[in-house]
């Protein structure tokens, strides 16, 4: 079955992570995450998006997004892109830095906003890297409590949930988070995901709520006639497409089968690979590049 295609929903709040490529670290100093600070600072100015959660650990991230009319995947592709440059331009290296696909659930911050919260802000906790999450200083954990100020953060509505005065919240803020850790907690969110849609976390009422949002019809072409269309628009034959040979336009016209195909809901990336006689990794490459360019 092909990739589900990634939820849009204005207003939603996603929890995303980013992790290293192979699980190598993507910080090395504090410097490195103060860069990645900025670079998120400037990126939800830019596309109107509010950040309510962050931890940035040594190999991965979670950030609890609240987006606007700019989709997801554009945010996150600015984030990771600027960040690439500045640690390959400081390496001198060069390779994908972050996983291919980052993680993204949309949540229903009604149910299980205190609990993401705590799951994000006790990471370094659960890590062993500190015994209490008030020690680390690369979360919104300590602005939460107000002993420090991250002003691209927003904390108001976390806050509001906790209590109608901001001292009382933050007491019940602290009380929920410095509560024991449990065992269970350490892959809760991966295993909160709503059975009928493994992008939604969330129960029945909240996934109906989602349902203009989440079925993306599907194609009506076969793939045959998708590659007629591909070849046609793009000036070359099928067999050019299915040959040994590289070259850029071979190369694009493969990347464009494959994307629309999986957009679409034609075919999936193996189903493709077969149609073209291609390695599927390879045609991946061929998206990212693609993904890249566009």
């Amino acid at each position: 079955m092909p990739r589900l295609p990634r939820l849009h929903v204005p207003g939603g709040f996603y929890h995303v992570t980013l992790r290293g490529n192979h699980r190598e670290d993507i910080f090395d100093t504090p410097e490195d995450r103060v860069v990645l600070n900025n670079i998120v600072a400037e990126s939800i100015a830019k596309y109107g998006v509010r950040v309510h959660a962050f931890c940035w650990m040594t190999n991965h991230t979670h950030t609890l997004y609240q987006i606007g009319d700019t989709r997801l995947g554009k945010l996150v592709q600015r984030i990771t892109t600027q960040y690439s440059r500045y640690r390959h331009k400081k390496l001198v290296t060069r390779g994908h830095l972050f996983e291919k696909r980052h993680g993204a659930w949309i949540v229903d911050t009604d149910a299980y906003m205190l609990a993401l919260l705590r799951y994000i802000h006790l990471n370094p906790v659960s890590a062993g890297m500190v015994t209490r999450a008030d020690h680390y200083a690369w979360s919104s954990h300590r602005a939460y409590l107000g002993l420090e100020a991250v002003p691209w953060l927003t904390i108001d509505l976390g806050l509001s949930m906790f209590g109608s005065t901001i001292d009382v919240a933050r007491s019940s803020y602290s009380k929920l988070v410095h509560g024991e850790l449990y065992a269970s907690e350490e892959r809760l969110f991966e295993r909160e995901v709503h059975p009928e849609d493994p992008r939604v976390i969330g129960g029945d009422k909240f996934l109906a709520t989602l349902a203009p949002y989440r079925f993306v019809p599907k194609s009506r072409l076969t793939l045959d006639q998708l590659a007629s269309l591909v070849c046609e628009q793009m000036s070359v034959s099928l067999a050019d497409l299915r040959s040994p040979f590289r070259g850029r336009t071979r190369a694009n016209a493969r990347a464009e089968l494959a994307a629309r195909a999986l957009e679409g809901r034609i075919a999936s990336l193996h189903e493709v690979g077969r149609f073209l006689d291609k390695n599927p990794s390879s045609l991946s490459r061929l998206l990212d590049r693609r993904r890249r360019r566009m």
